[in-house]
């Protein structure tokens, strides 16, 4: 008889292939559309434009975009960092970049920061974290591709956390760990939502 964490591994598995194949499946025409639509939400928010320093993911061809957020949060002055996966752990550290010419393809075929060339954050205050993940739930939790990079930093990660999503890949509830931690807001491409989000936004 199955076991209850093979029953969720299971469980995560079958929605990651579903949530990939809508996200694939989106013409680049709407994708483009909604990408734009979460843009302008995240830089409308005033905890965006009050933070010195931007964490936030590199986008791959299924996620919500953010080469347009890492271009803008430059222009404006603010730090940005992006993360780098530590070999051997399943731990992720958050460079410091200027530029996309301070990436490299490294794990997972995932753009990250060519450390030899950028500095290593370690002073997170005034810094807001943009969270990826294959789906979200209205509580704020989140599926990511499993390998829980994401769960560990944010688990002692007490700022905020913006989670985007195409509104497509969202639902009412995901079963979630007692280790999993639910973002502050979730950003879509019809509505900004808060969670567990302390204050205005």
């Amino acid at each position: 008889m199955p076991t209850v964490k093979t029953d969720l591994r299971i469980y995560k598995n079958n929605l990651r292939e579903k949530y990939k194949k809508i996200r694939k499946n989106l013409s680049c025409e709407k994708k483009s559309v909604f990408d734009n639509k979460i843009f302008e939400r995240i830089i409308s928010l005033r905890y965006y434009k009050e933070c010195n320093t931007v964490l936030t993911y590199v986008s791959n061809s299924i996620e919500v975009d953010t080469h347009r957020l890492i271009e803008y949060s430059l222009s404006c002055g603010k730090l940005v960092a992006v993360p780098k996966c530590v070999a051997g752990t399943r731990e992720m550290e958050f460079y410091l970049i200027k530029s996309f010419n301070d990436l490299e393809v490294a794990t997972f075929s995932v753009l990250e920061p060519k450390v030899n060339q950028c500095e290593k954050l370690t002073q997170f205050s005034q810094s807001v974290c943009i969270v990826p993940g294959l789906a979200f739930d209205i509580r704020g939790y989140r599926l990511g591709y499993g390998k829980g990079y994401y769960d560990r930093f944010l688990n002692k990660y007490d700022l905020p956390k913006f989670g985007i999503c195409y509104t497509l890949c969202t639902q009412t509830k995901l079963i979630n760990g007692k280790y999993d931690k639910p973002v502050d807001l979730l950003i879509t491409d019809k509505y900004t939502h808060k969670t567990e989000f302390k204050g205005d936004f």
